[in-house]
């Protein structure tokens, strides 16, 4: 409603008189005094909580110095009316949750690459004999002259070993006269025991580059990954085998030669693993 259209402070002083003295004429000089008057007995906040409404105060026209500190409350302003307050410090820190349910097994990823070889580790101890009184020993021999498994007690005391030229002056060199064999030191007197060697095969090693390691090239002595030959004895028979490396020509020596399939000495691109069974007791070497 404008100012012009409500009723005057006159009017509205007349319709608050009794009825006998509304055909009394209120002049604005009445309605001062009558005003001051009622300010002066009563004060100003009765008179303001009396007579002052909303339709007398012009809209926009109260600020905040006008209102009192503290009768406002949130309810009394709109939604998002009021400016967000500043961020809070963080609080401590919950207790930590129960763990969730396993999450399902992912695919299994590719085979990595064939590691280094380990240290050969520590002898084991010696196998129980057999009801006869025997014992069966074993160890396999990779292809670098390494033992890389055994029953125990199996040590190398050289591997493809280049030594020392003992030809006489202008013969030619036999510094590897030893260099096709492993010598082993068995930690034992190995006579009249078994002894018994073999080839072992090694399909994920292209020993001739032909891209074939399922043995089943066509041509003969195409695999080398499958075949070669073998052959072992105890060191140190006197008129059959001498045993050249310093220390071995004895009976707890053997040595192993593996060849290629011609018979012809391995190199250190084609050598052979291979397994060697020592039985005790079982049968006479000589």
């Amino acid at each position: 409603m404008s100012s012009s259209s409500r009723p005057s402070l006159a009017s509205r002083l007349t319709s608050r008189l009794p009825a006998r003295l509304r055909s009394v004429r209120v002049t604005p000089a009445f309605a001062v005094a009558t005003v001051a008057l009622v300010a002066a007995s009563s004060g100003t906040g009765a008179y303001a909580a009396k007579l002052i409404g909303g339709e007398d105060i012009r809209n926009g026209s109260i600020t905040g110095l006008d209102v009192r500190d503290g009768s406002l409350f949130r309810q009394d302003f709109a939604k998002n009316q009021l400016p967000a307050g500043p961020k809070g410090a963080t609080g401590a820190r919950g207790p930590q949750g129960p763990a969730g349910a396993a999450g399902p097994r992912g695919a299994q990823g590719p085979a990595g690459e064939q590691g280094p070889q380990g240290e050969q580790g520590p002898q084991g101890e010696q196998g129980p004999r057999g009801e006869d009184g025997s014992t069966t020993r074993w160890f396999l021999v990779d292809a670098t002259g390494a033992i890389v498994a055994q029953s125990g007690g199996f040590e190398v005391a050289a591997a493809y070993p280049e030594l020392a030229n003992t030809a006489p002056a202008g013969s030619p060199s036999n510094a590897l006269r030893a260099a096709g064999n492993v010598y082993v030191d068995a930690g034992e007197d190995l006579s009249g025991s078994g002894i018994v060697a073999t080839i072992a095969l090694q399909n994920q090693v292209d020993q001739n580059g032909d891209g074939v390691t399922n043995g089943r090239a066509a041509s003969p002595d195409a695999n080398p990954e499958f075949s070669g030959e073998i052959s072992a004895t105890l060191c140190g028979l006197a008129g059959v085998v001498a045993c050249a490396p310093a220390g071995t020509n004895n009976a707890e020596h053997l040595v192993i030669s593996p060849r290629l399939s011609d018979g012809s000495v391995t190199t250190s691109q084609n050598r052979k693993r291979f397994y060697v069974v020592i039985t005790d007791g079982a049968i006479t070497v000589g």
